[in-house]
């Protein structure tokens, strides 16, 4: 794919071919994926040789916003902490291409947003059938070839040719094109130690509990969730997905990264917590299968007492957590 005019790659080992996701994306997971931010850096720290559990600690501080549950990210100050990777915001006053293609032969990786009806890891979904926003980590361009490799959701994939032109949107006049938020990613001279990502989590962990929402979040999402689907149901089965994935998969797929950075932090020291957040986690998956069904036969009363084993797991996990670590 890459011609005379590619940029240099950040990581140039790595191939769309040969690539194999993270195990925090294995496709026995309740949440294979999450959203596209979290993934795409769990997949990029993991192939610079970091530890990507290391910085699921801000999963604490997830809260219901009324209409979904917080689009969780990782803050730019943990991966400075954890692993001495500092973000920049990206000034775009050139083309994109451009702009990437300086960054990444100066062995920056490029954040960017995208219209996911270009990429192909999204057929299926989105891919030539949706727009949707969505944030790619972009590790090799070609601009003469048109064609770049990138990080999106669980794996590392490559797009070209039309795909190429849609996604940076040639067919637009320039003063008419959307312009994407980008951000640059200065990796480290020098990997810092395993004990380091395991201490600095250790201290995020104590740093990030007392953020945590004042009011079990998952009983607040529990007061409106019926109201709320009775509207989705009148809206069809699109709808549903849209409302599905910012609701019961956000916070589902949030405490499962929990559930692993506990796992991972001390198994033995936040077992109890563990099982806690994992039953965040299956009663999520349980409920979007029940949200489902409900909307199809428009009978929701099933849905009342959906999530609560959800809301007894959120109370039990903080009052271990309070104990043990606040």
């Amino acid at each position: 794919m890459i011609g005379r005019e590619a940029s240099s790659a950040v990581f140039p080992a790595i191939s769309p071919a040969t690539y194999r996701p993270h195990p925090l994306h294995a496709s026995d997971r309740a949440w294979p994926e999450t959203n596209c931010y979290v993934d795409l850096w769990i997949e990029a720290l993991a192939t610079a040789g970091l530890i990507p559990e290391a910085m699921l600690g801000f999963t604490l501080v997830q809260d219901f916003e009324g209409d979904q549950f917080t689009f969780f990210k990782v803050p730019l100050d943990d991966l400075e902490r954890l692993y001495g990777i500092t973000c920049a915001e990206l000034t775009l006053y050139d083309s994109v291409e451009n702009h990437v293609a300086t960054q990444l032969d100066r062995g920056r990786l490029c954040l960017v947003e995208m219209d996911s009806f270009h990429l192909p890891d999204t057929a299926g979904i989105n891919y030539h059938i949706a727009h949707g926003k969505t944030t790619i980590g972009i590790n090799r361009i070609d601009i003469g070839g048109r064609g770049l490799e990138y990080f999106h959701n669980g794996g590392y994939f490559a797009l070209s040719g039309e795909d190429y032109s849609g996604a940076f949107q040639h067919a637009v006049e320039p003063v008419q094109r959307w312009i994407p938020y980008t951000e640059i990613v200065r990796l480290p001279a020098a990997s810092p130690t395993p004990d380091h990502q395991r201490r600095v989590a250790d201290a995020l962990l104590g740093h990030h509990l007392p953020r945590r929402p004042a009011a079990n979040p998952l009983a607040t999402f529990a007061d409106v969730f019926p109201g709320q689907v009775g509207r989705v149901a009148e809206r069809g089965i699109d709808f549903f997905h849209l409302y599905a994935f910012n609701t019961v998969r956000q916070f589902g797929a949030n405490f499962e990264l929990l559930a692993s950075h506990l796992d991972w932090l001390d198994a033995d020291r936040f077992a109890e917590e563990v099982a806690a957040a994992r039953t965040i986690s299956t009663t999520a998956k349980t409920t979007q299968f029940m949200l489902a069904r409900a909307v199809a036969r428009g009978r929701f009363e099933p849905l009342a007492s959906a999530l609560d084993p959800a809301i007894e797991a959120w109370d039990a996990l903080f009052a271990g957590l309070d104990a043990k670590a606040g």
